[in-house]
């Protein structure tokens, strides 16, 4: 037993909490472009001149790739079959590619005088049409790499503490979603271009495809090290029983405990991110924010779950109760957005109670819920697995935020007022 430990590189807890560290910093810059827009959209509508459907349109680009010609699917086949290295560089390049084809129609002015007609899609103008293919672009390459990070860390800490690296894994992507809130609308009206933001989120991704380069070679020693204990030859390849077979995925689809997982996850994460779209715009509209610190409010949620979902997480790891932890959540969050609906409770301080409420809610849920999913499938499953649920999750996140647009233009807007130099509209 002391010479497998020896050998196996993830029993060294300084590898393998370095192994989750670089991985979490690829995360970190995903997430931050994820949202880096979410803040803009006051002054969307006012430099780019978008309307609320529009911009509801580029938001749920996010998940067109994904949830109709079913690449997250595909990713997650891929990444089975051909492991974390492939798919997770081919992952990160696929986040830079759609960054670049969105920070170019965003920072292309002219884009917006034309149109462009697609079936189905309809007429829009050429500059959302690109803006928005670039985000599902993107949408196909984060999503991916999510479901590589989460077989990453089973693969470095399984039987140790596989929760707790979820989650500080989770904490660290947070912290991206947290800094574009928090930062995006001031250094867009320091700078007068929407498009800023956009562009210093995209050279911290590139870092991060420079930091997954690091780790593709501890991944390779990882491998070395596992075949060496097992006294194979790390040259040949595995064994037919542990290689990913396209008949897993009805095994998965079979599997009750997985379809239990995958709805709480669109149920949870439809009331979630879409909202975080949104809630910068709702902070100024109903609780009178000041629109330059705004999106700081929303910023408390990811900051929230930074310190939680760590500590969820080790809780899990010790007691366990994983539906307990879930459904705890789930309550707390289903009664936030009851509040936030109730027009006469509209103080900021108020607003700043229900956003870390929604922070712990937020927290408890996937500091539960992504570690189960090791517990009912096999780990040469697990990318498959993985992409399913966040097949079945994207589903929401493409048609929730398209719905509230459409319902903002349609039957809210009331009037329009300046706040600062802006000239905003406004809901009843």
């Amino acid at each position: 037993m002391a010479e497998k430990v020896q050998q196996i590189l993830s029993d060294s807890k300084a590898a393998r909490w370095t192994a989750l560290l670089i991985i979490s910093f690829t995360m970190f810059a995903g997430y931050l472009l994820a949202d880096i827009m979410a803040p803009l959209q006051g002054l969307v509508r006012s430099q780019l001149l978008w309307t609320d459907t529009e911009y509801g349109f580029f938001t749920s680009a996010y998940g067109w790739f994904n949830v109709f010609f079913f690449l997250l699917i595909i990713g997650g086949i891929i990444l089975d079959r051909f492991g974390i290295r492939v798919t997770g560089l081919g992952a990160a390049l696929i986040m830079v590619a759609g960054t670049g084809l969105k920070y170019f129609a965003i920072s292309s002015p002219s884009l917006a005088t034309q149109t462009v007609t697609l079936p189905i899609l309809g007429t829009w103008k050429t500059q959302v049409m690109l803006a928005a293919l670039g985000y599902a672009i993107f949408g196909v390459g984060v999503e991916i790499a999510g479901i590589t990070a989460s077989k990453t860390i089973v693969k470095w800490f399984k039987g140790k503490e596989m929760a707790l690296a979820m989650g500080m894994q989770i904490s660290v992507a947070r912290l991206g979603t947290a800094l574009a809130l928090a930062t995006s609308l001031p250094l867009a009206k320091a700078t007068g271009k929407v498009s800023t933001p956009i562009l210093m989120a995209l050279i911290m991704l590139c870092i991060g495809v420079l930091a997954f380069t690091m780790y593709i070679f501890m991944d390779r020693k990882l491998d070395a090290s596992i075949m060496k204990a097992k006294g194979e030859n790390p040259d040949e390849p595995a064994g037919d029983d542990e290689k990913f077979k396209l008949s897993d995925i009805f095994k998965i689809l079979g599997n009750r405990g997985w379809w239990y997982i995958a709805l709480l996850c669109v149920l949870f994460y439809s009331a979630v991110f879409p909202f975080l779209k949104y809630a910068t715009d709702l902070m100024v509209q109903k609780f009178n924010v000041p629109a330059n610190w705004a999106g700081a409010l929303p910023g408390l949620l990811p900051f929230g779950t930074i310190f939680f979902t760590p500590l969820f997480g080790g809780i899990y790891d010790k007691i366990g109760k994983g539906a307990t932890i879930m459904i705890v959540g789930s309550v707390i969050i289903t009664t936030v957005h009851l509040l936030f609906s109730l027009p006469f409770l509209n103080h900021w301080i108020f607003a700043i109670f229900l956003m870390m409420a929604l922070g712990v809610g937020f927290s408890l849920v996937p500091s539960a819920m992504w570690p189960s999913v090791p517990k009912i499938i096999p780990e040469r499953q697990l990318g498959t697995a993985f992409s399913l649920i966040f097949w079945v999750q994207n589903w929401g996140l493409m048609g929730v935020p398209a719905l509230i647009g459409w319902v903002l233009d349609k039957y809210c807007i009331t009037g329009t007022k300046t706040v600062g130099t802006t000239v905003i509209k406004t809901y009843n």
